[in-house]
């Protein structure tokens, strides 16, 4: 393997022990050290790639950002979508493996996202990072008709967003029933139909 693809494979390690560290244990889990252990990596491997906290954390942004939309690409319709039936299925996917599977990461994400409405040298990552989703929720959305697509991605988003925190961190959230495929279908295809208009 030649130096580079090594570099970005243990970059991609370090962000990702970071993500899980956060996901168990907050922001307070988060330093050089405990990535350095929990990737079983030599000690200041960490800081080697990551000088500061805020760099690591910025690492972070950008590989949730990557996993997040690898899980769009696949679950989402073709664009253009057959119908709005077919996107809100597709969504409502998406939102499954994030109650379920991708539970971690999601909690993970919201746990940083605070962290860049405190430090405003994380804000343009952090946003950055978040364009991605709007981009394509855009494009699904422009196809169904939306006649401005971007301002009902960015509301999509932001429904999409406070469902998964309702659902994971909300004060209900621990007496909530284990995530539901049909009741999310329903739920997702009300979302559409409010961002779409009639």
């Amino acid at each position: 393997m030649s130096l580079p693809e090594r570099g970005t494979g243990r970059r991609t390690l370090i962000a990702d022990t970071a993500i899980d560290l956060v996901a168990a244990g907050g922001l307070r889990a988060l330093t050089h050290r405990a990535v350095d252990a929990a990737a079983a990596l030599p000690a200041g491997s960490t800081s080697y790639y990551f000088r500061t906290r805020t760099a690591l954390i910025s690492a972070c942004y950008q590989r949730l950002a990557e996993l997040d939309l690898a899980d769009f690409d696949g679950e989402a319709p073709p664009v253009p979508p057959p119908d709005r039936e077919a996107a809100a299925a597709a969504l409502a996917g998406l939102l499954y493996r994030w109650l379920t599977t991708g539970r971690a990461r999601q909690l993970a994400r919201f746990e940083l996202s605070l962290e860049a409405a405190r430090n405003p040298e994380l804000e343009t990552d952090f946003h950055r990072a978040g364009q991605g989703a709007r981009a394509r929720a855009a494009a699904v959305l422009a196809a169904l008709g939306a006649d401005r697509p971007e301002e009902a991605a960015d509301l999509l988003v932001a429904w999409a967003d406070g469902l998964l925190y309702d659902r994971l961190a909300g004060a209900f959230a621990r007496s909530r029933p284990a995530p539901d495929l049909s009741e999310l279908t329903s739920v997702t295809r009300r979302m559409l139909d409010a961002a779409l208009g009639p």
